[in-house]
């Protein structure tokens, strides 16, 4: 009696797709976490979002 041969394909294809899945969730992780930690975007009192937007709205001299 043969012995059917298993193909190899699709479970090294569904390795390297899980993989990358995994890579690309801890990229989101550690740059949520850097964010985090440099605060770049952080909460704005009315004085500073007043600032911004008359800034952004005058045009440059």
């Amino acid at each position: 009696m043969a012995e059917k041969s298993k193909s190899v394909l699709l479970p090294v294809m569904a390795a390297a797709v899980f993989a990358g899945l995994g890579r690309m969730v801890f990229q989101k992780i550690r740059a949520d976490r850097a964010a985090r930690s440099t605060k770049v975007a952080g909460p704005l009192d009315e004085k500073t979002k007043a600032w911004i937007s008359e800034v952004v709205r005058t045009p440059r001299q």
